[in-house]
């Protein structure tokens, strides 16, 4: 075979090439030392590891050497790790490596079914859900579930973030924090009416609140609208105070884990607190402590705003959980609406619009 034409498996692209001062000192090395570490085939002919070795032989005139991969285990798991030894990756970036693999994983894992004799077997990376074959890659590429969940976030909304991240220009951290600065920016300024009622569900920074799977929408918070501390959300109250009435009403969504945190935001929005319904969820919820199965949704008032009508709702209402992040039941915004008969009324954060209500947020469908 011609050296010089020799192919790369699809693969060995997960490892970006050498180039500039790097490469030239890799050719100077093997000139001098011929090659040390043997160039891996596979059972195909191509290159599976050692592309740049591959260069640098056919480059310095040095006879590459080869060894063939035996087709037994993980293909993909066997290329990582040659690879994970040798470079000097940081864990971001063996992040990005982790969730290129993902569809690779799944081509091997349909690939092994098919040579199944035995239909009912269902193999292991096909039948798991895909949070599991998330924490499947991670472990491969030795590297944090959550730093895989959050270069999936950066694949669709800001590729060239991940793109950074991949050449080591910048940590998964620091591409989250600008992706999320990009989307405050993209979010339109308050708008200038005075209203009476106001229902938000803001975007709680929850810190180090885990991720149930890639598949669970009531996780992680960020991957759906940029979240805020409470010092941002606070800073929002000179905004609010301007655009509502001095008699007036807040309906504030907040989970169990940050109720007492909420409070500073209420009294800087210009309100106090006054009762709360809960919403019994039905259905399990992911906790720390227990199975969260409801969610708080405080009433908070502003001067004098007690209800228009005496309809005394019950405060605990039953209602099943759909599987869309954040989504809260249409049922609430009927017993605002109920309660509160007149005035303008705005909802803040929002997601969709809705009839009788003027809405704010970053999604250009609720606005």
């Amino acid at each position: 075979m011609n050296e010089t034409h020799r192919e790369y498996h699809p693969i060995a692209s997960l490892f970006p090439l050498m180039d500039g001062n790097d490469f030239d000192a890799l050719k100077a090395d093997i000139a001098a030392n011929g090659l040390r570490e043997a160039i891996w085939l596979h059972q195909d002919g191509s290159i599976l590891d050692g592309r740049n070795r591959h260069r640098a032989c056919i480059e310095t005139g040095v006879s590459p050497q080869f060894r063939t991969w035996s087709g037994s285990g993980s293909l993909i798991a066997f290329v990582v790790s040659l690879n994970l030894h040798r470079r000097h990756l940081t864990s971001s970036q063996r992040a990005v490596v982790a969730l290129e693999i993902l569809p690779m994983m799944e081509e091997e894992a349909r690939e092994r079914q098919g040579q199944r004799t035995d239909l009912t077997s269902v193999n292991k990376f096909t039948e798991v859900e895909p949070q599991r074959a998330t924490q499947q890659a991670a472990d491969i590429a030795q590297t944090n579930y959550k730093y895989v969940s959050d270069a999936k976030r950066l694949q669709t909304e800001a590729p060239d973030l991940l793109a950074d991240v991949k050449r080591g220009d910048k940590s998964i951290t620091k591409a989250k924090r600008e992706l999320v600065r990009r989307q405050r920016r993209e979010a339109p300024p308050l708008p200038s009416n005075k209203y009476r009622v106001l229902y938000a569900d803001p975007p709680w920074s929850y810190g180090n609140a885990g991720v149930i799977g890639e598949t669970d929408n009531y996780g992680h918070v960020a991957r759906h609208y940029p979240a805020m501390t409470i010092t941002e959300l606070c800073e929002m109250g000179i905004e609010i105070k301007e655009i509502t009435e001095s008699n007036a009403v807040l309906f504030l969504w907040v989970t169990s884990p940050l109720l007492e945190e909420c409070f500073p935001v209420i009294k800087a929005w210009g309100f106090k607190y006054k009762t709360s319904f809960v919403w019994d969820k039905i259905g399990h919820n992911f906790g720390h402590y227990n199975s969260v199965r409801h969610e708080l949704l405080l009433v908070c008032t502003r001067g004098s705003c007690t209800p228009d009508t005496p309809k005394l709702w019950d405060s605990v209402q039953s209602i099943e959980k759909t599987r869309t992040h954040s989504e809260k039941p249409e049922e609430f915004r009927i017993i605002i609406d109920t309660l509160y008969t007149h005035g303008k009324r705005l909802e803040l954060f929002a997601r969709a619009s809705a009839q009788g209500w003027e809405t704010w947020g970053n999604e250009p469908e609720a606005t």
